[in-house]
């Protein structure tokens, strides 16, 4: 099996996990700290342009999971931590880390951030080492073991 068909039915696992645990992830933890993820899957590589954020926030969207939480207040703090990022990359990424450490009060909201997180990076075909870093760094952030995930 091709790298990448192994990544893209992990991806399907994951948000198959993700569905299945749908009406457990609720808490406003878990809603920030995905959101937080979000931009920081998008930002990887240090910047994040319009295209990456209107694609992201479409995903965000379009996840059934995160339909738990308003549409319009997903995006908004999705784009308050882009703005962030953007802004001042390495200042923007201590505060959104310290967003995502907070799902670390419950193990599996703060898998389940994680997963968002895969599930973000790879959905344009492309779960990239820069994705993967920020992925992993998430990961110590949380208390999680990156092997997990095959990190």
């Amino acid at each position: 099996m091709a790298i990448w068909d192994k990544f893209k039915q992990s991806a399907q696992n994951m948000q198959t996990q993700l569905l299945a645990k749908k009406n457990d992830l609720k808490s406003g933890a878990f809603r920030d700290a995905s959101m937080a993820m979000c931009a920081l899957v998008a930002a990887a590589d240090g910047h994040i342009d319009q295209t990456e954020t209107a694609k992201v926030a479409q995903l965000i969207a379009d996840n059934e999971v995160l339909r738990n939480f308003e549409k319009d207040d997903l995006q908004r703090r999705f784009h308050d931590y882009a703005n962030r990022l953007q802004t001042d990359f390495q200042v923007g990424k201590v505060a959104v880390m310290q967003e995502i450490g907070k799902a670390k009060k419950k193990p599996d909201e703060a898998r389940a951030v994680i997963q968002i997180g895969i599930v973000i990076g790879g959905a344009d075909g492309d779960f990239d080492a820069q994705e993967r870093a920020v992925v992993r760094e998430a990961c110590f952030a949380l208390g999680i073991a990156p092997i997990e995930f095959d990190l």
